[in-house]
């Protein structure tokens, strides 16, 4: 799942310490297990947090100028609920506005 997160509120997009909490219980609430984590700042502002995950990723990539985050919530397990996740990062980040998108993947593998 692909989300984009509009009209977040700037002071939390800049905190990284914040996000980094903030993505660790989306994963949690997503039913995800963490294996790794990896937070990259950007000078004057912004952050990339990536978490390896038993079942994947989440990805959290941030625009503090813009208010603007975007979240990958990959999963190749029908138990993690990648909207959850979603949900965990609207809600912590205060965002208006969010758009998301699921993409198949692996289609030429699907279980039968």
């Amino acid at each position: 799942m692909a989300a984009d997160l509009y009209g977040c509120d700037p002071a939390l997009v800049d905190d990284v310490p914040a996000l980094e909490r903030l993505l660790h219980a989306a994963a949690e609430a997503s039913n995800a297990t963490v294996v790794d984590a990896l937070t990259h700042t950007f000078t004057p502002v912004g952050a990339t947090i990536a978490l390896v995950l038993a079942e994947s990723h989440l990805i959290l990539h941030t625009w503090p100028e813009h208010e603007f985050v975007a979240l990958d919530a990959f999963t190749c397990s029908e138990a993690m609920n990648p909207e959850a996740a979603v949900e965990v990062v609207r809600a912590g980040l205060r965002a208006q506005r969010v758009e998301s998108s699921v993409v198949p993947r692996g289609s030429a593998f699907a279980r039968t």
